[in-house]
This record gives C-alpha cells, structure tokens and sequence, in this order.
C-alpha cells in the first residue's frame, strides 16, 4: 500500500518526484475513500477503527467485500 511522502521536520518542500506520488496516490486513494464512506452510510457497516478484534476485523473487510461486489454486479446486471 503506497501513501503520500510526508515532508521531514524544517524541510521547506517536497522534491519534485514525492510530489508527483503524493498526487498520483491522492487521486487513487481518494475515490475509494469516498466509495467506502457511501458504503458504509448506506449500509450502516460499522466502522474498522471501531472493530477491537481479530474477529471483528474479519467481519468488517469482508462484509464491504461483499457489499463491493453485490453493488458491482447489481449494476452490471442493471445496464
């Protein structure tokens, strides 16, 4: 999993390259961000940073897996 570079204690930018990643990853993360977060209001699927337990966790992930994937094909099938 990438994530945006960070700039370091006193250090006045970011070089060009970390920019461009921080970008490119920005702009991929944030629609699936945003996908999640409709999921989650439509579907009322506890939130993961809530989930204390393995088994927990379990049932998150999988549960918008399979929430992901019934929307997926509901729209396919409806096209």
């Amino acid at each position: 999993m990438r994530t945006p570079v960070k700039k370091q204690k006193g250090q006045p930018y970011l070089e060009a390259a970390d920019q461009w990643l921080s970008t490119a990853v920005s702009q991929v993360r944030q629609p699936i961000e945003s996908l999640f977060a409709w999921f989650e209001s439509k579907l009322t699927i506890e939130c993961a940073s809530r989930v204390r337990s393995y088994q927990g966790l379990l049932v998150q992930v999988f549960g918008r897996l399979a929430a992901a994937m019934f929307f997926w094909y509901h729209l396919r099938a409806c096209s």
